[in-house]
């Protein structure tokens, strides 16, 4: 790669940035448009426990608006009083049940005012407030006038103040029973067939005649989706509208599954929702109740016949929805279409029923009537979900706020948290009361026996202790050491931040922290788990200071055989902090015998024989595409170039002895607490089309060979590779033949295919799962946990307060000694990992987008790499630019020859009648131009790639 010269951004203006951007974010449009709405609002228990177990995404968000400070909003817990407390009556639904609690509690706090204003001889009677019950329920309303509670729908007490315009505009779609009706709507036929009863639903499931799990759309194709259950090895497939029967991605839905006779396989065509649904009328989008078919129905049907006939893949168990546990809808990250306008008169407050269509190509559409319509073109919005009728193709949803003008980094930042559900909100008061209240100037004391912070802790700052990171890390929260012993072993120690010393159990700062579940890292800033004087000063492991530590240390055999392993509460002074270059670079230069470049290299000796012995043992040694983005600076945050990350031997030492300190902690705290041990394992998804299936995950053990079938077989047929799935070993080992002579990258590419397969690891609480399950399967350990980033991770906290617990230094706080509270925890911690990891992701790609923005008009043309091919498609390529760690689609608009056995394409010549035709298979290399294009409906700028050897595709 050409050298490049690289203006680094200092940390302060990063965090000047990101102060900012908080600032026009969190602090400004957020409050500002919430504030429209602001009478004192009295939340009821009965309420918010029914909001929880409707929708957990929603249940946060209430949780969220109760907590701010500029909002008058009580909780009051209805059912713990005496007064207001009801017990379900004998026949009386659980619906019914909370209604008539509901009317109970708005009519004693009428009665509760008047107590407690009593009027006072010689004055005038005091004007008392009215409790005003508001619910869109039309049978619990009527009801309540019956006993005589004041209540009205939030509609009508809207329509009832000044300027309700933008108000209207958030409220959620009204129900089909109290609206009237659309043009679309009017004598409308079913599109979907009705949702089999809750009860009947369960029932099925408990006796295996129907299957529960996760949908997944098809991000190629919009007219599929899949549902992956434990019964079968393969996921079901749903094919069209009617089967996959209004679900969104990440929806807990059941599926039934079709006679074996009526099993398919997935299409290999890409079929992209914008052409397809293009011209679509937003008022019209269902049938008139006339038998003629409207263009999208008869479009859909035409792609589906076309796809039967060209399906060639193996067939898998297919299905359809009868019915949906849990909804995932929460606000989405939308762009109005404006074809969809109807018009486009910026004064106009005429209420118009228009497309949102979402940034994620997972999502369908979304219908939503707006008066400002005119002015969110050309914005980021937001958008909820409310209802999806059996007679609308398409969800209705609601209009929550603009984000900012598409494609402004501010909009494009925050719009990318919103997407992955990232809690970015300033820490509040209550958070930051507990805080040490010296705050920066706190200091480890002198060490006394009266002093609290040295009770039962080791003095360990004459170690010579030194921490090794990427670059511009301000959140050190591990160091290390090793030195010669007398008896000729070598001691070697993992020192990590004693977060858990200033993050006490239950209080609001651990309640935040177990919330945000861990610190998501964008391309130009981190979202924090903890406040920054915690993360970044007071527990960051700085050089030249004095830290608390908990400490875990060997004593090793030169061949780093462990011969004991002791844990302690500690107090350090790392004496240096290195990047990874820094320590290569002092570890390599000979002339440097010191003390401190000795226990580097004598770390490094440990860690190459520990990898060694995990890579006996059967460890995997995977890959995933990883790129370095350098930023001109912290005003413009401008991509100026990408290249992959460089990894060096200190990169592997510094992994070996955190999986190594991790292992030790895991086993100390299972012995201790076996049955509320905070461990984590590895789990695996099924193959297909390279891709992730976020939303999949299920605990099981190592992955049933199906799982890899899709990867052996394009192996076996295009490099005659074997690929040996059987163990953990025998995949690493097979891994490690997967050799081309003429290219380098091949096997990396593979190992990237390979990891693709799995899922990442999942946190549990020990006594949930068998003892033969807690191994972790990529690591071939048969025992795992997180300890060495507490700053950053959540699950590490706990497993810090085990493990102190473990050793006697303080009790177990009660929570954790309760393993229904444990699983609690680690399903919130498990799903924000996920997310974060998605968003890290999508940063990436987003500043990646922007860097080949920069080049393509820098260099007058498009950017042109090299790229290999991973996927094929009867219309199209999938391939992968290692380079810049994206993939992309090569479509091809001319007629091809698709070979869906021998994973190839056969382009037919057009030159010489005797010529051949070019053919081109996965694995293959190719040359594609990259440019960044901005879609016309949707505002969304895309990567297209096109194909320019060995066939330039935009000929065809």
């Amino acid at each position: 790669m050409v050298e490049i010269t690289i203006r680094k951004r200092p940390r302060t203006e990063a965090v000047i940035t990101q102060r900012k951007f908080f600032k026009k974010t969190a602090r400004g449009k957020v409050i500002k448009e919430s504030n429209l709405f602001s009478p004192p609002i009295i939340l009821l228990q009965t309420v918010i426990e029914e909001v929880r177990h409707r929708s957990l995404p929603l249940y946060n968000r209430l949780n969220a608006l109760i907590k701010m400070d500029e909002k008058r909003i009580w909780v009051f817990y209805n059912e713990y009083r005496s007064e207001t407390a009801i017990i379900r009556e004998e026949g009386e639904t659980p619906n019914d049940r909370n209604d008539r609690g509901i009317r109970k509690a708005a009519a004693w706090y009428n009665d509760h005012i008047r107590v407690t204003r009593p009027p006072i001889r010689g004055q005038a009677p005091p004007k008392l407030p009215t409790v005003v019950l508001m619910t869109e329920d039309v049978a619990n309303r009527q009801k309540a006038e019956k006993a005589g509670i004041s209540c009205i729908s939030v509609r009508k007490y809207v329509e009832g103040m000044k300027e309700p315009t933008q108000l209207l505009d958030l409220l959620a779609a009204e129900g089909s029973n109290e609206i009237e009706p659309t043009k679309a709507a009017a004598g409308r036929q079913a599109f979907y067939p009705d949702y089999i009863p809750t009860s009947t639903l369960l029932a099925g499931v408990k006796t295996g005649e129907l299957h529960q799990g996760h949908f997944n759309a098809n991000q190629y194709n919009y007219l599929e989706g899949s549902v992956s259950v434990p019964a079968l090895s393969k996921p079901i497939l749903l094919i069209g509208r009617e089967n996959m029967n209004r679900a969104v991605h990440g929806d807990v839905v059941v599926v039934e599954v079709f006679d074996e006779k009526e099993w398919k396989a997935p299409a290999d065509e890409v079929v992209d929702q914008d052409s397809t649904l293009k011209n679509d009328d937003v008022e019209d989008s269902g049938d008139e109740g006339d038998d003629e078919e409207d263009q999208v129905t008869r479009r859909e049907k035409q792609v589906l016949l076309s796809e039967e006939v060209k399906r060639t893949s193996e067939k898998q168990p297919t299905g359809r929805i009868v019915g949906v546990i849990k909804r995932n809808w929460r606000a989405y990250v939308c762009h109005i279409d404006s074809t969809s306008l109807t018009s486009s008169n910026a004064t106009s407050l005429s209420q118009q029923t228009v497309f949102a269509t979402p940034v994620s190509r997972l999502l369908p559409r979304i219908r939503l009537r707006t008066r400002q319509a005119p002015t969110l073109i050309g914005q980021k919005i937001l958008v909820t979900i409310d209802r999806w009728d059996v007679t609308s193709r398409y969800p209705e949803g609601h209009f929550v706020r603009a984000l900012g003008k598409v494609e402004s980094k501010e909009a494009e930042q925050e719009s990318l948290l919103l997407e992955f559900e990232v809690p970015y909100r300033p820490f509040g008061k209550a958070i930051l009361d507990c805080l040490p209240p010296q705050g920066d100037t706190w200091v480890v004391p002198p060490k006394s026996d009266t002093s609290p912070e040295w009770r039962d802790r080791v003095d360990l700052r004459d170690l010579i202790i030194c921490s090794i990171d990427p670059p511009n890390c301000q959140d050190i929260d591990d160091a290390l050491h090793a030195r010669p012993l007398p008896n000729g072993n070598i001691e070697a120690g993992v020192h990590i931040a004693d977060v858990s010393h200033f993050v006490l159990p239950d209080n609001p700062m651990d309640s935040e922290a177990a919330s945000r579940g861990t610190t998501v890292y964008l391309v130009d800033k981190r979202i924090d788990m903890l406040p920054s004087l915690l993360g970044t000063n007071l527990c960051s492991l700085r050089p030249y200071v004095e830290r608390l530590a908990f400490s875990t240390i060997w004593e090793m055999t030169p061949e780093a055989e462990i011969v004991n392993v002791r844990f302690t509460k500690s107090v350090i002074a790392s004496k240096a902090a290195f990047t990874y270059e820094e320590a290569q670079i002092r570890k390599d230069d000979p002339n440097l015998q010191d003390e401190l470049t000795a226990g580097i290299r004598l770390l490094n000796t440990l860690a190459q024989k520990l990898k060694a012995g995990r890579m006996a043992a059967g460890a995997l040694n995977l890959a995933s595409p990883e790129v370095k983005i350098h930023l001109d600076s912290a005003e413009s945050s401008d991509p100026i170039d990408v290249e992959q990350k460089e990894m060096r031997e200190t990169n592997s030492l510094v992994e070996e002895f955190m999986l190594l300190a991790n292992i030790s902690v895991a086993r100390k705290i299972q012995e201790t607490f076996p049955q509320t041990a905070v461990l984590r394992y590895f789990s695996f998804t099924h193959f297909q089309g390279y891709r992730i299936d976020d939303f999949g995950s299920r605990r099981h053990l190592p992955p049933p060979r199906t799982n890899f079938e899709k990867l052996q077989d394009v192996l076996m047929k295009r490099k005659g590779l074997a690929l040996d799935v059987s163990s953990s070993g025998a995949l690493a080992a097979s891994l490690d033949k997967c050799i081309d002579p003429n290219e380098p990258a091949f096997n990396t590419l593979v190992r990237i295919m390979g990891t693709r397969c799995m899922l990442s690891a999942e946190y549990f609480c020990s006594g949930s799962v068998g003892r033969d399950t807690f191994g972790h399967y990529g690591l071939a350990s048969p025992i795992y946990t997180h300890f060495t980033s507490p700053i950053r991770r959540y699950a590490d906290v706990l497993a810090h307060r085990q493990l102190a617990a473990a050793i006697g230094y303080t009790p177990l706080h009660a929570t954790l000694h309760s393993k229904s509270h444990v699983e609690r925890v680690l399903d919130v911690v498990n799903r924000r990992h996920r997310m974060a990891q998605m968003a890290g992701r999508a940063s990436v790609e987003f500043y990646v987008g922007l860097a080949l923005k920069g080049r393509n008009e820098r260099e007058k043309g498009c950017v042109r790499e090299e790229a290999f091919v991973i996927r094929t498609f009867r219309n199209g390529l999938g391939v992968f630019v290692s380079k810049l760690g994206i993939e992309g689609l090569v479509m091809f608009k001319r007629e091809i020859r698709f070979d869906a056995d021998n994973y190839t394409i056969a382009i037919p010549s057009s030159t010489a009648p005797d010529a051949q035709d070019l053919t081109i298979s996965v694995f293959d290399k190719v040359m594609v131009n990259i440019e960044v294009e901005k879609d016309k409906n949707t505002q969304r700028g895309r990567v297209k790639m096109t194909l320019v050897h060995p066939v330039d595709s935009s000929l065809m």
